[in-house]
């Protein structure tokens, strides 16, 4: 009897849960932080960040990443999918990482193409 006993005060020592109240204070501090980063970078734009990479400035690659960041951990903790098993987290975190990436890309590329083309090729800007 004794022996379970241990077992079960272990088992209870792993399982130190976060009250819901120190979860809401940890979202808030990190949503802000890279809110305040984003807002900072867009007010100073700083002239090092303003290199070329990729057909488009850094700073703007810096923007997508902590967008894509702050739509991950939102929902991560505000849709509670921590908490899920595994097969639903990876239904909905995986078309994030994989997807949303892709069609930035995309959209990046199929823009620029057709900048070129209204900048440069026949048709002029007519609209």
């Amino acid at each position: 009897m004794g022996h379970d006993s241990q077992k079960l005060a272990i088992f209870k020592g792993l399982l130190k849960f976060k009250s819901n109240e120190q979860k809401i204070w940890g979202v808030l501090i990190f949503l802000s932080i890279v809110t305040i980063i984003e807002v900072a970078l867009g007010i100073t734009k700083p002239q090092i960040l303003m290199i070329p990479f990729l057909k488009m400035k850094l700073l703007n690659w810096i923007f997508i990443f902590l967008t894509i960041v702050k739509a991950y951990y939102i929902a991560w903790d505000f849709m509670h999918v921590r908490d899920e098993n595994d097969g639903l987290k990876n239904s909905i975190i995986l078309p994030l990482i994989i997807l949303i990436p892709y069609l930035v890309f995309i959209l990046l590329i199929e823009g620029d193409y057709i900048y070129d083309i209204m900048e440069r090729g026949f048709v002029s800007w007519n609209f």
